[in-house]
């Protein structure tokens, strides 16, 4: 079971956009996928239409119900579901008191199996349940939208990756991909942004060149809790997330980019 975390340390750079494409569309390649919210904002739920009550990764984490009765099953053809809401937003007080809180989400998930792999959505934070997340999963795709912030974000992650390795050494995770989003090759931002994730060191190895366009159609289908292949097949949204999703599964597979230690 191959388990994603979707990361960067900038907010709005599409991540819980990818997060969404990125299960949606394994699920669609006939992979069994779960897709976790672990940022308390919940904006996952949203994306795809679906009313949270609880129990959610909330009472998880906490112990207080099993993973698979806050697992929403099928809100998409292969695809499940745990959900957050800002309920979440205390959940690091309450973990305070536990042995190694960093660990719970590890922990409480250890029952969970079926799934060909797992992706996590997280807040842009290093917080507790970021590092919860990065201890969870085994490989990391950072969307960087066409920004220098952006970039700074990415790199603040690769960062968190590295104290990450050094506090828990036994932990491998490997970039899966480095996204450009709100791809826009006649604006001077975007050219700017794509030449200096091609010149950083750590970064540039692991870009998803093609990158995902800017396109309106993804903010429509969010609105309708839809994913891009639902409301807008056609898209160039589409096509570039078709290519993402299949970059993703070969890398996946074949499981050859580890970030530098």
């Amino acid at each position: 079971m191959k388990k994603v975390c979707v990361l960067n340390m900038k907010g709005g750079v599409a991540k819980t956009t990818t997060a969404i494409h990125l299960a949606a569309g394994l699920a669609r390649e006939g992979h069994r996928v779960l897709l976790i919210d672990s940022d308390p904002q919940g904006n996952v739920g949203h994306g795809f239409g679906v009313a949270i009550s609880p129990p959610t990764i909330r009472e998880v984490l906490l112990g207080e119900c099993r993973p698979e009765d806050a697992i929403v099953a099928m809100i998409r053809e292969r695809l499940d579901f745990l959900p957050a809401t800002p309920s979440a937003f205390g959940v690091e007080r309450q973990l305070a008191d536990e042995a190694r809180p960093e660990a719970s989400l590890t922990r409480r998930l250890a029952p969970v199996a079926g799934y060909d792999t797992v992706v996590i959505d997280t807040s842009p934070s290093m917080s507790l349940l970021t590092f919860n997340a990065l201890l969870y999963a085994d490989a990391l795709v950072i969307p960087v939208a066409m920004d220098q912030m952006s970039i700074i974000g990415a790199r603040q992650t690769m960062n968190g990756v590295q104290e990450v390795h050094q506090l828990w050494p036994d932990r491998r995770l490997e970039v899966l991909a480095v996204v450009p989003t709100f791809v826009n090759v006649s604006r001077v931002a975007t050219r700017a942004t794509l030449s200096a994730l091609d010149q950083d060191p750590v970064l540039g190895p692991h870009i998803f060149r093609h990158g995902i366009r800017q396109c309106l159609d993804l903010t429509y289908a969010a609105a309708r809790g839809q994913t891009i292949w639902e409301y807008a097949p056609r898209s160039h949204a589409a096509e570039d997330f078709d290519l993402f999703v299949d970059h993703a599964r070969r890398a996946l597979t074949k499981r050859s980019t580890s970030i530098p230690r």
